[in-house]
């Protein structure tokens, strides 16, 4: 039934956070092992909510709807929401002007400050996509907008159950690792663009070449070639990266995702060695000195004669 065995591990993932969620619910205390570990698989949630929308998991229609209900529980958005501001939007323009995501929106600078505030900035200009396609769906599609806000009945449904059952509980189990998921898919976005060139064919987005990283979440550090074929099983993109790794500037083909983090972010503050390097800014200063110098008029020139 799956389209890939690979997703099997995809599958797997779904049914321990699940499970965690479930244990956690009736353990009489918090258990911090297995809260940090459901926190986790609240990440690797957001990350499966990314492949799924670009390649179903199942075979079956059926199926791929309810996983799209089950995504959209533990994911804390239903699950459409990727098609209008990812699919339709993010692909088409890859951080350029028109991609909602934008990453230097409203600054160029890549810091600690930036890289917090975005998700938040994100979220909030992603709300008029979602509008505008719910408005379409609705005009041409009358099942789909069903299907679509159905998912908004059931992310309210589970929200609001859970707070009338336990709130405390609510909070702990279905709340924090809900904000832990959309900030943390934000956050992964911001780093495989900022700082990148958006209009080179290789050289558009940042990839994290982490074998634990990727291992853990579906390699989702393979940024590039997801933008060069968004159709591409997850399962697929390290040969396909491989293939084209020498063609990419090595400032984007990171190592460590945390040693990035700690450089940028911590060191990057105290010392300009260590900061962020606009790839993008570096393409328009060189597009600036190339343009001809136009003398402004003297003051004799400009007055007719």
């Amino acid at each position: 039934m799956l389209q890939y065995k690979a997703d099997i591990r995809t599958v797997a993932y779904l049914l321990v956070t699940t499970a965690l969620f479930f244990v956690q619910w009736n353990l009489n205390e918090l258990n911090p092992i297995l809260y940090v570990w459901s926190l986790f698989m609240a990440v690797s949630i957001a990350v499966i909510a990314h492949n799924h929308n670009h390649l179903p998991i199942w075979k079956s229609d059926a199926m791929n709807k309810l996983t799209d209900y089950w995504l959209t529980l533990f994911y804390g958005f239903p699950a459409f929401g990727w098609i209008p501001t990812h699919n339709k939007n993010h692909h088409k323009f890859n951080n350029r002007e028109g991609d909602y995501t934008l990453t230097y929106r409203f600054s160029e600078k890549n810091n600690l400050w930036t890289i917090l505030s975005y998700p938040s900035i994100s979220s909030y200009f992603q709300q008029t996509p979602i509008r505008d396609f719910l408005k379409k769906t609705w005009e041409k599609d009358k099942g789909k907008f069903a299907f679509y806000m159905l998912q908004y009945v059931a992310l309210a449904a589970f929200i609001v159950g859970g707070l009338v059952i336990d709130w405390k509980k609510a909070v702990l189990f279905i709340l924090i690792p809900h904000q832990v998921a959309l900030f943390s898919i934000l956050v992964f976005n911001y780093l495989q663009h900022v700082h990148a060139d958006e209009t080179s064919p290789v050289n558009h987005s940042r990839n994290f070449v982490s074998p634990i990283l990727n291992a853990l979440l579906f390699n989702n550090g393979y940024h590039t070639v997801h933008h060069d074929n968004a159709q591409l099983h997850w399962s697929l993109t390290p040969e396909a990266h491989a293939k084209i790794a020498d063609k990419i500037d090595p400032y984007l083909n990171v190592r460590s995702f945390w040693g990035y983090l700690f450089q940028t972010y911590i060191l990057g503050a105290f010392s300009e060695k260590f900061k962020s390097t606009s790839m993008r800014l570096e393409r328009l200063s060189r597009k600036a000195a190339m343009q001809p110098t136009t003398l402004a008029p003297t003051r004799q020139e400009s007055v007719p004669a």
